[in-house]
């Protein structure tokens, strides 16, 4: 017992092993209860994903050094001796944001979810498998094993968008396992690649790929291969067709994952493995980068201003919003990626909260388009109150956590070293122009749910406001959005000594 308890103390724990494995180990259990016991069912995901928030959270409290840009809680089991093929996991400044951001996003999530009277186990077991899917990857130091954690979560998400979602739920399901999966094969060719390039034996090691060069033309090739499948993921235009699809048919809780934790995956490859393994090769690509951020930004608010479908809206918000990542990973200034790295976090927080927000909206409505809605105001105050702030949260009020991370943003470019005088004027002004249009679709989206008079003209109808786990899961998400908007050194502690070292393989 002595002995079990000095490894649980000290970093020799295999943390990152029980952390990823626990949720879909947990998961399988769910098909030995009773079929009837939806309650029980739901209770016990929620114990699980709040077992392995509280497990990561003592972990990296007790056993991650906030100063130290290295890699931390390693473990390395050999795995497949045929290739050298291990269990390699770690963590640094880069990855605990987003595993946290995980564990508290799927926890909330899962509590969200109303009582599913259809395939109940099925539906909790896959929101635990996508859990453990999701850490996976933020956490792998193989990037073989990368790539299969980032394939885990593919199955999760088709299953519960063919079975829980809207009428399309098909027809969405299918684009968006075809284009995640095809994507998906330049991720494998590219890691096959790396791993085999100028050595006899597979280096599939991070630690030692980050070491490695290659001639310019080669890493060219794989950057543009890593490059396809992230911009998939993040999604990056054109190739973000997928997303309003999805999140238009989806059940809300998916909604809430997709947005706060698969696109940030994306925008995670993107910088550990193009911008750390791939310096050179990124340094070209960087401008193409702001370039493709900026009409981003801009493309994106004009397509939401004109979407009828109140979650399609959202979802466009979220393309733009991905902008400014693009951006702040193309500026290769530390002040840049941190912002980029904030805006992960950020809008990993709102973008899960709008869409907890529309799906009450529609539980009561049973309404999706803006042009039916109206009058929701006086009915349902508190959901007006709840939408109407995290709204101001989406268009980068000042105290708000999205304000910091734009903000963050825009002094990158200013302030990067890349770049010459009149292209960081011409990439500030598209992107403000951007942000003009962000407030628009907001403020209108907001003006034709809740003022006017239509809903009380409706024959017949009953409106209740937020009930207690409404409001709770509401001030949840709230409570950590002004509170990075208020002290976002929080985050920036985390990640300004991993940023520092990235960046030196720049400068």
């Amino acid at each position: 017992m002595v002995q079990v308890y000095l490894i649980f103390i000290t970093n020799y724990f295999p943390w990152l092993t029980i952390v990823v494995l626990l949720p879909i180990a947990g998961g399988s259990l769910i098909f030995l209860f009773p079929h009837r016991g939806n309650k029980v069912i739901k209770w016990y995901t929620i114990c699980i994903c709040l077992i392995d928030l509280l497990l990561t959270t003592y972990a990296f409290c007790y056993h991650f050094q906030l100063d130290d840009p290295l890699i931390q809680l390693t473990e390395n089991y050999k795995w497949i001796n045929f290739f050298d093929f291990y269990w390699r996991f770690g963590i640094d400044g880069l990855s605990i944001g987003p595993i946290l951001l995980t564990g508290f996003i799927t926890t909330i999530a899962t509590l969200a979810a109303q009582p599913v009277t259809r395939e109940s186990r099925l539906f909790h077991f896959l929101m635990l498998a996508m859990y453990s899917g999701q850490i996976g990857p933020f956490s792998s130091r193989d990037i073989l094993l990368f790539f299969i954690m980032w394939e885990l979560e593919l199955i999760p998400v088709y299953i519960l968008l063919s079975m829980w979602g809207g009428k399309k739920r098909l027809y969405s399901a299918t684009k968006f396992i075809l284009y995640t999966a095809g994507s998906s094969v330049f991720l494998l060719i590219g890691i096959l690649g790396i791993g085999l390039y100028s050595s006899n034996e597979p280096t599939l090691n991070f630690e030692t790929l980050t070491n490695q060069s290659y001639p310019a033309a080669l890493e060219i090739i794989f950057y543009m291969g890593f490059l396809l499948t992230f911009a998939v993921k993040l999604p990056i235009i054109p190739l973000h067709t997928w997303l309003p699809d999805t999140h238009g048919e989806a059940h809300y809780s998916t909604c809430m994952l997709l947005a706060g934790i698969l696109l940030k995956m994306g925008a995670y490859g993107l910088v550990r493995i193009n911008m750390e393994l791939l310096p050179h090769a990124h340094s070209i690509f960087s401008p193409w980068l702001m370039i493709l951020g900026s009409i981003q930004i801009i493309y994106a608010a004009s397509t939401s201003l004109g979407q009828r479908n109140l979650k399609k809206r959202i979802a466009y918000s979220s393309v733009s919003h991905m902008g400014f990542i693009i951006i702040g990973i193309g500026s290769i200034s530390d002040t840049g990626l941190n912002g980029a790295i904030l805006q992960i976090i950020s809008h990993g927080f709102i973008g899960a909260a709008l869409f907890f927000l529309a799906g009450t909206s529609y539980d009561r409505l049973r309404l999706l388009y803006l042009d039916e809605m109206g009058g929701m105001a006086i009915p349902m105050p508190k959901i007006f109150t709840f939408f109407s702030i995290l709204s101001m949260a989406s268009l980068a009020l000042p105290g708000m956590s999205g304000f910091v991370a734009e903000l963050m943003v825009f002094f990158g470019i200013i302030t990067s070293q890349k770049y010459l005088l009149m292209t960081k004027i011409l990439i500030t002004f598209v992107t403000a122009i951007g942000m003009i249009l962000t407030p628009i679709y907001s403020l209108s989206m907001l003006r034709q749910m809740f003022y006017g008079y239509k809903l009380f003209n409706t024959p017949n109808s009953y409106f209740f406001d937020s009930g207690p786990r409404e409001l709770f899961i509401s001030i949840s998400i709230l409570i950590p959005v002004i509170g990075i908007g208020i002290y976002p050194d929080f985050i920036f502690s985390f990640s300004v000594d991993k940023v520092e070292a990235i960046l030196s393989n720049f400068f």
